[in-house]
């Protein structure tokens, strides 16, 4: 959920979807995408590296 606070806030219903839809990838066992897939989010919008810092940091 940590790093999902960059893109939206803490107590986010989108925050809780987008959590939940990374979690069912990872048990469908497609974890090899989720990771690629949330640098991505962070890099596309162009986000400073202290936006993107939730992201590098719990998915290093």
């Amino acid at each position: 959920m940590e790093s999902c606070i960059c893109f939206f806030s803490q107590t986010s219903t989108h925050a809780e979807a987008l959590v939940s839809k990374r979690l069912q990838l990872i048990l469908e066992g497609k974890s090899s995408s989720v990771a690629p897939g949330m640098r991505r989010s962070a890099t596309l919008p162009k986000l400073t590296p202290q936006e993107r810092k939730p992201v590098d940091t719990y998915l290093c």
